[in-house]
């Protein structure tokens, strides 16, 4: 008997090595660690800090390169927000990375436009943009429709969630 089971044990493990694995992810861009999350005590000054080093980033790769962060991160936020069911705070954490993100290519054009060549960072703004689809993609199949959220001490909110995420899709989808 215990022979049996360290042989099934031993055909399941070499077929696990030899076995091929498959990759889903689209893009080889990494989106950042998470930072702060609303609710933490350093999470409004981390906000008065980005707001600050706005004015640090200047120039069009500067201003690219600040913008793509931001909403590197607020994705990352609101991912994490939506894995908690925190559907406002997560769907108004999408909405801010939407805006960072539209504010990304026209820093590129402005870029051409000066004289500057941007084929390297085009090319890491559609790794972004893929890898943005992607983890969207993955956030719209588990989340319901739509919620009708009704916090504590604040009005009742219809999120149509389904939407909420196409529309961000469709905001990435356009820079490919």
């Amino acid at each position: 008997m215990v022979k049996k089971i360290l042989l099934i044990f031993l055909v399941i493990f070499s077929l696990n090595l030899t076995i091929p694995r498959f990759v889903f992810a689209e893009s080889s861009y990494v989106l950042p660690y998470p930072s702060y999350m609303p609710g933490n005590f350093f999470y409004q000054p981390r906000l008065i800090i980005s707001k600050i080093s706005k004015y640090i980033y200047f120039g069009d790769f500067g201003k690219y390169d600040y913008n793509l962060k931001e909403s590197d991160h607020y994705l990352v936020e609101a991912k994490i927000l939506f894995d908690y069911k925190q559907y406002l705070l997560a769907t108004n954490a999408l909405k801010k990375s939407d805006e960072y993100f539209g504010k990304i290519y026209p820093n590129l054009e402005n870029a051409k436009r000066n004289g500057k060549d941007i084929s390297e960072r085009e090319l890491k703004l559609k790794e972004a943009s893929r890898k943005h689809m992607e983890t969207l993609g993955h956030l719209g199949e588990h989340l319901p429709e739509e919620v009708d959220w009704n916090p504590e001490d604040s009005t009742r909110t219809n999120l149509k969630l389904k939407e909420i995420i196409e529309s961000s899709i469709n905001t990435r989808n356009s820079v490919l």
